[in-house]
């Protein structure tokens, strides 16, 4: 077997693998791609209307994708990503979990961090994404100006690390300023020594900036230093957002809040470069906002409680409602043609991975029946399997319709808990040391 034929059965392999677990990758959208026409042609508008110049907030910056469990929506964010990936931004995959709660940017921008992928890039993405810098190109001397500015939103400890990581380049102190634009915490000595160090303590006079307000303010300050190394921008793609729904009221309320400012929908509050994209369940909106009465009770426990950030925080949260009920994008069922072109494709991926020829089977589909595409995949796959590995067998193959659970989970909740209690979830107020 030749080395290019070898590389595309290890290919076809990984990508069975993953569409068997129902966990879509890379290799699966390569050989499948993906018949999301619309979202398609709405996500590279999204693209195509960052500016060159990176400084203008996109028209709109965010979108909402919705459909039911096995529907495709991970395998689409999947296929979102590349494109991205290859018009040179920076793309992050969030899953919404009990590690990452929507309603704490801290643990979102954490985990965006962690998992973000960028063109020519391997390792930890604002490390890499730093040594990328040119001190003496324009972009770079354009983001130095603005991290200076008075009338940017940041405290002064951002120019003041920005300075020391310019000056002090590979020193311990320069690996420390990085993991704290990551989300992590510094010492604000080690900052001021390293400033004396290069004799600029004396234009960088600041106090401790308190902890709950740095998560936005590092978000937008790696965005400009993701441009200023010469990317278009940064897309984070966030799946599984009806989780949410398993908090509780005042943690929901804070989530929709953080949603509206992921998705640009916060006024005053700009992210000019971010594309954010985000999957939840079709029914989300009537099941959620309308049946568990979020639309009417949600923003109103935050006003209840009579604090300025929460009375900004529940018109944040109405925002991010009115946008799931409004302006969701379903994603289009597979007519009759569509599922017997991918069963072609997947019987002759099959085909190829395993170096036999996959037989016609049953397709499975019924007029008027079900159209969950992984539903058809995971069928179509696994009897591939018994009849490659036991071709006398004959399967019967049963499947069980699964429908997410919006009850409230007080193992979920107490798990966010621990460490976030619900007053402080994203209240902390204490300074960053």
């Amino acid at each position: 077997m030749s080395e290019s034929g070898f590389r595309s059965r290890l290919r076809n392999r990984r990508a069975l693998e993953a569409l068997r677990n129902g966990v879509p990758n890379g290799d699966a959208v390569s050989v499948l791609g993906c018949n999301q026409p619309d979202v398609e042609r709405d996500f590279g508008n999204l693209l195509s209307g960052v500016p060159a110049d990176g400084e203008a907030p996109s028209p709109r910056p965010g979108m909402l994708v919705a459909g039911d469990f096995g529907s495709g929506k991970t395998h689409l964010l999947n296929y979102l990503e590349s494109q991205a990936l290859a018009e040179g931004f920076v793309c992050s995959r969030v899953v919404i979990s009990k590690e990452t709660p929507l309603f704490n940017m801290e643990k979102v921008f954490k985990a965006a961090i962690e998992y973000a992928r960028a063109p020519g890039i391997t390792g930890h993405m604002v490390a890499e994404v730093a040594l990328r810098l040119d001190y003496n190109s324009e972009p770079y001397s354009r983001f130095f100006k603005w991290a200076d500015r008075a009338d940017n939103s940041l405290h002064r400890i951002f120019p003041a690390t920005l300075m020391v990581h310019e000056r002090e380049r590979g020193s311990d102190l320069s690996n420390e300023i990085v993991w704290f634009w990551s989300g992590e915490k510094i010492q604000i000595k080690s900052v001021r020594d390293g400033l004396r160090a290069i004799n600029q303590h004396r234009n960088y006079s600041f106090r401790a900036p308190v902890a709950r307000d740095l998560p936005p303010q590092k978000f937008r300050f790696v965005l400009e230093l993701i441009k200023a190394a010469g990317y278009r921008g940064w897309v984070v793609l966030m799946d599984e957002i009806e989780l949410v729904a398993n908090y509780t009221i005042l943690q929901r309320a804070r989530s929709y809040a953080e949603l509206a400012r992921w998705m640009g929908r916060v006024s005053g509050e700009k992210y000019p470069g971010l594309i954010t994209v985000g999957t939840v369940t079709a029914d989300f909106a009537t099941v959620v906002l309308s049946e568990k009465e979020d639309r009417d009770k949600a923003a109103a426990r935050l006003r209840a409680r009579q604090r300025d950030e929460d009375t900004i925080a529940a018109a944040r949260a109405e925002a991010g409602m009115m946008m799931i009920e409004r302006e969701v994008s379903l994603l289009s069922e597979p007519d009759d043609d569509k599922l017997s072109t991918l069963y072609q494709q997947l019987r002759t991926i099959h085909s190829e991975a395993y170096g036999w020829t996959a037989p016609e089977i049953d397709h499975g589909i019924r007029p008027g029946g079900r159209r969950i595409i992984r539903s058809f995949v995971r069928r179509w796959i696994n009897e591939w399997d018994l009849r490659r590995l036991y071709p006398d067998s004959n399967p019967d193959i049963e499947e069980t319709e699964f429908r997410f659970n919006y009850d409230e989970d007080r193992d979920l909740e107490q798990g966010i808990r621990e460490g976030f209690p619900e007053d402080d979830a994203s209240h902390g107020g204490s300074p960053q040391s």
